[in-house]
């Protein structure tokens, strides 16, 4: 547990990658096998403000759930459906564990549609008091021990595997590739299941409709792209993600993000990489 996971140093739903570099720490941890089908990683992020002003970090979420331990507000978080910002104060420290999609359902005995945009206590999954759970992770010393923690705990709850989950799982990785379906019906041909159940198999399992995430993942991708180097095409952008033209692209970016793909591609630009 000495080095984190591999894992790309500015994952893709990250608004503002550039600035996040300077000032945040971000590390990655994979699960035990017992834990393997229903949690991606463990995530922890580290920062110290000094005696800077507080600043905004904002975020496109997945399609996830996340166990979350932060002081004061550890929770269970269900799929954000717009734009997550968390003020970034001071000096602190968050462990969490990304399940996969699907993997929190076996854990509760609803759907994880009625956890979208809401949290729910975490001693709800743990079945230990939400303070004490807390406590033991965010006391922890080191990465690893706060790692080892959570781990401990969710062991001790652990469900038997559930085939519908893993089929969630596989139909929310066929929306993520980056040439994967650009419709609904189209990752209804792909995994092989119609349209009324995929609606079904996502409301339980993942949270959010087929629709959200196929969209979700294609503005993900753009953002990845747009704060890389190199002038954009944004033309060419939209019809490589399967937008209908450059103005929807347009439109449903700025309304997610913020900001017109090029005044955000403009922002990630470090100095001399050629933004006006």
């Amino acid at each position: 547990m000495d080095k984190p996971d591999t894992a790309p140093a500015t994952p893709k739903g990250i608004v503002d990658p550039l600035g996040m570099a300077r000032r945040i720490r971000l590390a990655t941890y994979p699960p035990a096998a017992a834990l393997a089908p229903f949690v991606d990683y463990y995530w922890m992020v580290e920062w110290n403000m000094g005696e800077r002003a507080p600043e905004i970090q904002r975020v496109l979420p997945y399609p996830n759930a996340h166990l979350v331990f932060d002081r004061g507000r550890s929770a269970i978080h269900g799929v954000v459906r717009g734009a997550f910002a968390r003020s970034v104060a001071g000096a602190g420290r968050v462990l969490g564990v990304r399940f996969k999609p699907g993997g929190l359902r076996p854990f509760i005995d609803h759907p994880v549609s009625t956890l979208a945009d809401r949290t729910m206590p975490i001693d709800e999954v743990l079945r230990v008091p939400g303070g004490e759970a807390e406590q033991r992770v965010l006391a922890a010393a080191g990465d690893a021990g706060m790692v080892g923690a959570a781990e401990a705990m969710l062991l001790a709850v652990l469900p038997a595997p559930d085939p519908r989950a893993l089929l969630a799982a596989q139909a929310v990785a066929a929306a993520a590739a980056v040439d994967g379906p650009a419709s609904v019906a189209a990752l209804c041909a792909q995994v092989g299941i119609d349209e009324r159940a995929l609606q079904r198999l996502f409301s339980n399992y993942v949270g959010v409709s087929p629709k959200w995430v196929i969209q979700r993942y294609r503005l993900q991708e753009a953002s990845w792209r747009l704060a890389r180097p190199g002038a954009p095409d944004l033309a060419d952008l939209a019809s490589q993600l399967g937008f209908f033209d450059q103005a929807h692209f347009t439109r449903d970016f700025t309304k997610l993000v913020g900001t017109s793909p090029l005044e955000y591609w403009k922002s990630q630009q470090a100095p001399g990489q050629g933004a006006a």
